[in-house]
């Protein structure tokens, strides 16, 4: 199978040529014309690892043994023969843990094994890995790629826009192939910086004087999209009935793949978009509206959604309305800041999709009330909002709740925090809850990497770090 744009007819690449290479020359991103049918309630009974092989295989990019030992990352998670915990909290509800890798967060989920694979295409080429981060895929990028030949990692984050732990995650590497810039601004901007280095030709001309090939690690490489898949499918397998999937969302990565997963042939009734504050997505799911103009990203306790441009939208709207509709709407938001769907158009969005948010009060109450049953940080307490107690649904859990103790501090105890690593161990203590060492250790790690760019300097400060 071929990918191909989101926005201009004729442009495609192989799976490993958009792995290694993204963007397509429209700004677009790569996305597939048609999704395979997989039948996976026939293959209930095999091990993650062997579904998840199945399930690739189905979209025929050809590149089985490589993606076998990409797929051998997940025996480095908590328990070695199946990356996520699938937790009944009763005959109706289930808790889809996702955040049981090395750096305690989903987005390992789909980047250990992605950086198996860039490593296996790239064939020796010298490459360039850069990421966007709100948080969680900075430190899942670096620890995937750390300590790899001939891969250079550059990580961009907000720098008062992470929480203490995810920012500890990224400062505290010491590794000679990683670099993180924590700049003056938001995820956006961060996300935006990304986007144009990426699309920047003297940038690349550059990097190929220095025999050196970009890519990236944000969702907007479709090797990351495609493990996301996996989970979603292999959950509704183990429950065996229709469900509906609520997905706490940022960038969209997470649940375009519980919607590409419904398209596939899971039993997924309806896919619920939880938002926080910025609450874009769910005006964009209800009033078929995506509007920019005059909104200011507002800081949550659920920092990861702290987005007001969600990449993945865009293949959202190819699946939906194809490459001339997309182009048109993204030709809008660039122009304008603003793009309307038709009324048919969101009619079709709201076959498979609902949206609400919450505020950061409801938050810290489902916290809290939610701490009677089991211990769920910020992001994934946003989804108690979409709850339907009704019908049987799958909450997608995103993060551990220990990237987030003061957040979770103030839900559980009704006041600040003020020593995180003496509140995790409390919380942990009350609540009968394990705690990685790796996490507390971050707060006596020797900070390498801890300076404030601003983005515009990016471009040189990359260049001249390789360079070094």
């Amino acid at each position: 199978m071929k990918l191909v744009s989101t926005r201009a007819k004729g442009e495609e690449a192989s799976f490993k040529e958009a792995l290694l290479s993204p963007s397509t020359k429209d700004g677009g991103l790569f996305a597939p014309l048609v999704l395979p049918k997989f039948n996976g309630y026939e293959l209930k009974d095999l091990s993650y690892e062997n579904f998840a092989l199945k399930l690739i295989q189905s979209f025929e990019f050809g590149e089985d043994e490589a993606i076998k030992r990409a797929l051998k990352t997940y025996q480095c998670f908590d328990n070695e023969a199946c990356p996520i915990e699938l937790t009944k909290i009763s005959q109706k509800l289930f808790i889809n843990e996702l955040y049981h890798g090395p750096t305690r967060a989903f987005k390992d989920m789909a980047l250990q094994p992605f950086g198996v694979l860039l490593q296996e295409f790239a064939q020796g080429k010298n490459f360039l890995i850069m990421c966007a981060t709100s948080g969680d895929t900075g430190p899942a990028t670096l620890k995937s790629f750390e300590n790899l030949e001939h891969i250079r990692v550059v990580c961009i984050y907000p720098s008062s826009g992470t929480s203490r732990v995810q920012a500890l995650q990224m400062q505290s590497l010491n590794h000679n192939n990683l670099k993180v810039f924590a700049i003056n601004g938001n995820f956006d901007d961060a996300q935006n910086t990304l986007k144009t280095l990426l699309l920047d030709k003297g940038f690349k001309e550059a990097l190929k004087r220095l025999d050196i090939e970009l890519s990236a690690a944000n969702s907007v490489n479709f090797g990351r999209i495609l493990f996301q898949i996996i989970y979603h499918y292999y959950a509704c397998v183990k429950i065996g009935e229709n469900v509906d999937i609520i997905v706490p969302s940022g960038n969209f990565g997470d649940a375009l793949g519980a919607y590409y997963a419904k398209k596939m042939g899971a039993k997924i009734d309806k896919i619920k978009i939880a938002s926080n504050e910025n609450n874009i997505l769910t005006d964009f799911f209800t009033k078929g509206e995506y509007d920019l103009r005059g909104r200011v990203l507002k800081k949550t306790l659920s920092p990861a959604m702290d987005i007001l441009i969600s990449s993945n939208i865009e293949r959202l709207l190819f699946d939906k309305f194809k490459d001339t509709r997309t182009k048109e709407l993204y030709e809008q938001l660039k122009t304008q800041k603003f793009f309307k769907l038709s009324p048919n158009e969101l009619e079709l969005l709201q076959e498979d999709f609902e949206a609400d948010f919450c505020t950061d009060e409801q938050c810290l109450n489902f916290i809290d009330e939610f701490s009677k049953t089991m211990l769920i940080d910020p992001h994934t307490a946003t989804c108690l909002k979409l709850l339907d107690r009704q019908k049987t649904a799958i909450i997608t859990a995103t993060a551990e709740w220990t990237k987030f103790t003061p957040s979770m501090y103030e839900a559980l105890y009704h006041e600040k925090c003020l020593d995180e690593k003496a509140a995790i161990i409390d919380i942990a203590e009350r609540f009968s809850a394990g705690v990685k060492m790796s996490i507390l250790d971050l707060f006596d790690a020797d900070i390498k990497q801890d300076k404030i760019y601003e983005a515009k300097s990016l471009k040189n400060e990359i260049l001249e770090w390789i360079k070094q």
